[in-house]
């Protein structure tokens, strides 16, 4: 999303007349500018109106002050009843919105002032989505149970992953990334892949959190904890991803023994479990997953413990490995109280962590994978959900559940501290679940959509 300015490519002569245009060109282009460097995003899930719906508020970054103020039109609705989750698409055009109660992704078109658009509505393949993840291929959803007729909340059974391969405008979608039909899994002969374990355990009850695809796109995580066992414990399941291609793939391929999966092997957005279908332990209760740009570290909040699990991710195999630069030669870097999300800053070498019993963030240094504590900053009460402006990489956000506000920070590159934002904290809806943020290429820099 940019905006333009046009320039005259007509010389002038030095004269009063030139003079005179010179002025009028700078007059126009100081109405034309602006300070804008991002739209942030922040889903409320406290119903609204008579379809009882979620609000996105809409906010904007001042590139100088790191200010955040609600655009004119904001909020909008959710398209759905509890909206928990948001992900942006890799081009910056399109936001996607999971409402939980209605079991829906919807998908909204951005317009250039930041403004939402309903355009598509998918329902979920499972029973209560939680978490969205995208890259430029899939669309990744987590619901909380597996779609069966013995799955309630009465009757509770462990949850699943779905994937939506995205392409291109078609003949039947003008939005620039569209939504294609669910990945198929052959094994259960459905839309999505179940989280569960083994053994003795087949029966116990799996409950998903997070869901965190690398950069790389070859492979996909989700977090999730064993209700069913006191203490609870927790888990984090690996996929390898079938990527896109120009081509139909038909479907009757098979898995590869590991590692990423080959072009033209599997139907795009097919899983393939790592590991042999067995999780990888990730503590007590795990809630946020982040990885580093380069794809080879996989950080993970666990609530349970109030630490930070950090892992090495084996490029060639997807496998992960736990640190043994953590606390006592293990891979746990100490949080707050109640760790609830994570985000990893892709211009520097910054992890951010929100704790949501102590109403405050974490900040980390990274080196080699390993974190080092920075400093420990006040937020809004109970913050859930984190993120930093995709423009700049300077200006970091939270929503605050219970504080029914977004901290906004801005973030020293050198040091990775974080100063509070000028009039932080800033009214929002209520009931605050997720944040999502997109440029906006007005005199703030900006970046151009990969």
């Amino acid at each position: 999303m940019q905006m333009k300015l046009k320039k005259s490519s007509q010389l002038m002569l030095v004269s009063a007349a030139g003079l005179l245009a010179a002025l009028l060109v700078t007059a126009c282009s100081q109405f034309t500018e602006t300070l804008t460097v991002d739209f942030v995003y922040v889903a409320s899930s406290k119903a609204f109106g008579t379809n009882q719906y979620g609000l996105i508020d809409v906010f904007e970054i001042n590139s100088e002050s790191g200010r955040m103020r609600q655009i004119p039109s904001s909020p909008f609705p959710s398209g759905g009843r509890d909206p928990v989750a948001e992900a942006v698409s890799a081009d910056y055009e399109s936001l996607f919105v999971a409402n939980q109660d209605d079991n829906n992704i919807v998908q909204f078109v951005i317009g250039t002032d930041g403004k939402l658009y309903s355009f598509n509505t998918v329902n979920t393949p499972g029973i209560f989505p939680l978490a969205l993840a995208v890259n430029k291929s899939d669309l990744f959803v987590l619901d909380t149970y597996q779609p069966l007729p013995t799955c309630s909340t009465a009757q509770p059974c462990s949850g699943s992953i779905g994937v939506y391969p995205l392409t291109g405008s078609t003949s039947t979608c003008a939005a620039t990334t569209c939504i294609g039909s669910p990945a198929v899994n052959p094994a259960v002969n459905g839309n999505y892949w179940p989280l569960t374990l083994s053994g003795a355990s087949t029966s116990h009850v799996i409950v998903p959190t997070a869901v965190n695809v690398l950069a790389s796109g070859d492979y996909v995580y989700v977090t999730a904890y064993d209700s069913s066992v006191s203490p609870l414990m927790g888990y984090i399941y690996g996929f390898s991803v079938a990527p896109a291609s120009t081509t139909p793939v038909p479907a009757g391929g098979t898995c590869p023994a590991s590692g990423p999966i080959p072009s033209g092997t599997l139907p795009p957005g097919t899983l393939c479990p790592l590991n042999g279908g067995i999780p990888f332990a990730a503590g007590v209760q795990p809630t946020g997953a982040a990885s580093d740009p380069t794809s080879s570290y996989l950080y993970v909040t666990d609530y349970g413990s109030s630490d930070v699990l950090g892992y090495s991710v084996s490029s060639a195999t997807g496998a992960l490995t736990p640190m043994t630069s953590g606390a006592g030669g293990t891979n746990a870097f100490a949080a707050g109280n109640g760790p609830s999300a994570i985000v990893v800053d892709h211009a520097y070498s910054y992890a951010y962590v929100t704790n949501s019993l102590d109403s405050t963030i974490t900040a980390y240094a990274s080196s080699g994978g390993a974190l080092s504590q920075i400093g420990t900053y006040t937020t809004g009460t109970q913050p859930v959900a984190i993120g930093v402006d995709p423009s700049t990489e300077h200006f970091l956000f939270t929503a605050n559940y219970l504080g029914n506000t977004v901290s906004g920070f801005e973030l020293s590159p050198t040091a990775g501290t974080l100063l509070i934002s000028q009039y932080s904290p800033f009214a929002a809806s209520d009931q605050l679940t997720a944040v999502a943020a997109i440029p906006h290429n007005g005199t703030g820099a900006g970046v151009t959509p990969p």
